[in-house]
């Protein structure tokens, strides 16, 4: 049975926090009329946590609007995943840590409303975010679908987070993200170049204008354009994702050739990585030993 996600990118502006979460309801259901068959729908990162202002003025906004993940936002944005019975990646939350830390947050919203995944920015775009960085990844399962990664926005220019992700066994990396300078045309050619490295779908999805330069897209796992937004512009994304691609890709190699999960071989040394500190340690290499663990050792549910 084919391992199929048919999905959704809601390429739309970042919201006031006042209204934002009821204008992604009505949104949301709007969109399911038109593409009933959708159980994947994901908005760009602080859609629902738009401020503005200096760096000053930013932080003091954000520290207004920060709620800790039994908030009232988040609790409102699960009865909405409920209400419309799809999986929500509903951008990113900004969340009042334990000790007063601001984080940018990620998070996936079953269709039972069940918070199923959340993940704390590791690399806050800096000095603009004022954000503490997380320090853990998060992927999560879909029944008889696949495992799905979590990463935003300036995370895709650090290879080390979709690396460590697609060994977690991520097959699918979503990745809202608000980016409204230049740098776009660079970003797109990031997530490209992850998928391929990966193997791995990739799923970048942006903001509009104004609060961002859009041109959201889907690469599959060698890296190939499945959808893009031709613009800046609102726009909607949809797909279907067929997870068992990333099966034989990884099999028979990306263009039929390159199988880079079954790289070494048994008796190969380890490889020393200063930078790290550590190694490559072939041992370890093989995707197929981190997707044989069971699900509860690597579910980021709080």
């Amino acid at each position: 049975m084919s391992r199929l996600l048919p999905i959704l990118i809601a390429q739309v502006p970042s919201r006031d926090p006042a209204s934002a979460v009821s204008e992604l309801r009505a949104e949301l259901l709007g969109l399911l009329e038109d593409f009933p068959a959708t159980r994947m729908v994901i908005f760009p990162e602080f859609h629902t946590c738009r401020v503005t202002g200096g760096p000053v003025e930013r932080e003091r906004n954000y520290r207004t609007i920060a709620e800790p993940l039994d908030g009232p936002r988040l609790k409102a944005l699960r009865e909405v995943a409920c209400e419309a019975r799809v999986w929500l990646v509903p951008g990113t939350i900004i969340e009042q840590g334990a000790a007063g830390e601001l984080f940018n947050t990620a998070v996936a919203i079953s269709p039972d409303g069940e918070l199923t995944a959340v993940y704390r920015k590791i690399f806050p775009w800096r000095p603009f975010e004022p954000f503490t960085p997380g320090t853990e990844f998060a992927v999560f399962d879909i029944p008889e679908v696949g495992r799905f990664g979590l990463c935003v926005c300036y995370d895709l220019w650090f290879p080390e987070v979709i690396r460590q992700l697609a060994w977690l066994g991520a097959e699918v990396v979503l990745c809202p993200t608000q980016t409204s300078t230049r740098d776009r045309d660079q970003e797109l050619i990031l997530a490209r170049a992850a998928a391929i490295q990966n193997q791995v779908y990739v799923v970048s999805g942006n903001s509009a204008d104004p609060t961002g330069t859009g041109r959201s897209l889907i690469a599959d796992p060698e890296g190939l354009v499945r959808a893009q937004a031709p613009s800046e512009v609102t726009s909607f994304l949809t797909d279907v994702l067929d997870l068992d691609a990333v099966a034989r890709v990884r099999q028979f190699g990306t263009c039929g050739l390159n199988r880079m999960w079954s790289q070494f071989k048994p008796g190969d040394a380890p490889i020393p990585l200063p930078l790290y500190e550590g190694f490559i340690d072939p041992r370890r290499w093989d995707i197929g030993t981190a997707q044989e663990k069971s699900s509860d050792e690597y579910s980021a549910t709080p």
